[in-house]
């Protein structure tokens, strides 16, 4: 399997209101960089479309090592939570609707085909692949922000 290296990240002015995603995915010395947004949206949608674009742009089963600033993203795969509001039919343990249910599971799917190793960062930290596609993400966002 080949190894990638992807980071993500995601921007929204208000919530929801104009928002942006950006990736970064890395395999040896090849280095893609992705980006795109929408008018009216969340940052929980833009962190988790970030991560599906990436996912995406693999034209084959990979070891990735994905590192996002989105606890959203993070808890939600690696603790269980997002398998289970699929198992009950997108209902959350506290028997509210699940958010972003067609984001999930599109991700689902994805984390069905690719090897997928979390990592978290602390946002607007310095490290330096999330603060760019950070940039990434603002300049999606406004492109939408001025409408």
């Amino acid at each position: 399997m080949d190894k990638v290296e992807i980071f993500t990240d995601g921007a929204c002015s208000g919530n929801p209101g104009p928002g942006g995603w950006g990736a970064v995915l890395k395999m040896g010395a090849h280095r893609k960089e992705i980006s795109g947004g929408e008018e009216n949206t969340t940052n929980n949608r833009m962190e988790l479309t970030a991560v599906i674009m990436a996912l995406s742009a693999l034209k084959r089963p990979c070891a990735v090592t994905l590192t996002t600033d989105s606890k959203y993203v993070c808890d939600s795969i690696s603790k269980g939570w997002a398998r289970s509001w699929q198992k009950n039919g997108w209902i959350k343990a506290d028997k509210k609707p699940a958010l972003n249910a067609d984001l999930w599971q599109r991700a689902l799917e994805l984390l069905e085909i690719h090897s997928v190793e979390l990592k978290w960062v602390k946002g607007h930290a310095g490290h330096p692949e999330n603060e760019y596609c950070d940039r990434l993400a603002v300049a999606e966002r406004d492109k939408f922000a001025g409408k």
